[in-house]
C-alpha cells in the first residue's frame, strides 16, 4: 500500500472537502504518517473515515475529528499544549508539528510506551508523556495556551480551566458515557469562560477523579 497516496486521499476526502481551512493544520496532516500510530495488522486502514481499535479498549479517533479539534483550538506555533488522553499519539503528533511543545497525559502504561515510541520514530522530541489521571490535568507545567480531551466528560472539569492562561482555548466532548456533545471553551481574564457547542460526538469515556471516576 503506497501510505502517501492514502494520506493525501484522506486529507482531501476527509479534511479539507469537510470545510477545514487552518493551512498549517491540513499540512500537518498531510505529513504525519497516521499508520504508524496504529497496529501493524491494520495499517492498511489507518487512513478510513472510522476510529480504529489500539488495545486496552481505547481508539484512535476518525481523521476529521482530529483536525476538527485541532482547528477549534486556534494553534499559532508558539503554544504551549495540554492534552488529555494520548491514547496512540497521533493526536498528539498533530498537536507537536503546529505548537512549541505538547504535553500529553495517558493512565494506560501500555498505550503511554507505544505513543513515545511512534513519536520518536518520526522524530517528534517536542511531546513529553507522563503516565497519570489526566483529568487533574498537569499542574506543575501549567498555564496552557490550549487544552484538548480526547474522552468523553460528563461536565467540563474546572481542575483543567484552572490550567488555561487567559484568553486560552479548551477542547472536549461533553455529554454522557454513551454520546457527548463537542465544546469549546475560552477562559476569560476574571477565571470564567465562553462556552460554544461545536458539534455531536462518539468518544470513550473519561477516566479519573473529574471525569467518570475509576474503571472497575
Amino acid at each position: 500500500m503506497n501510505f502517501d497516496i492514502a494520506r493525501k486521499r484522506m486529507v482531501e476526502s476527509q479534511i479539507i472537502s469537510r470545510g477545514i481551512k487552518d493551512r498549517r493544520l491540513i499540512e500537518a496532516m498531510l505529513k504525519v504518517p497516521r499508520h504508524v500510530f496504529v497496529e501493524e495488522a491494520m495499517a492498511a486502514q489507518a487512513y478510513s473515515d472510522t476510529p480504529l481499535p489500539i488495545g486496552e479498549k481505547q481508539t484512535i479517533s476518525q481523521p476529521y475529528m482530529v483536525a476538527l479539534m485541532t482547528e477549534l483550538l486556534q494553534l499559532s506555533g508558539s503554544d504551549k499544549v495540554l492534552e488529555i488522553g494520548t491514547g496512540s499519539g497521533y493526536q498528539a503528533a498533530i498537536l507537536a508539528t503546529l505548537a512549541d511543545r505538547v504535553y500529553t497525559v495517558e493512565r494506560i502504561r501500555p498505550l503511554a510506551l507505544k505513543a513515545r515510541k511512534a513519536l520518536d520514530s518520526i522524530g517528534l522530541l517536542n511531546v513529553n508523556i507522563k503516565i497519570s489521571d489526566g483529568t487533574v490535568g498537569w499542574e506543575e507545567e501549567a498555564p496552557f495556551d490550549a487544552i484538548i480531551v480526547t474522552a468523553g466528560a460528563p461536565d467540563i472539569p474546572e481542575k483543567l480551566v484552572d490550567q488555561l492562561k487567559p484568553g486560552g482555548r479548551l477542547v472536549i466532548p461533553v455529554g454522557s458515557q454513551f454520546e457527548q456533545i463537542l465544546v469549546r471553551v475560552i477562559k476569560q481574564e476574571d477565571g470564567s469562560f465562553v462556552r460554544d457547542d461545536i458539534a455531536g460526538c462518539r468518544f470513550v469515556k473519561l477516566v479519573g477523579r473529574y471525569g467518570w471516576g475509576t474503571e472497575e
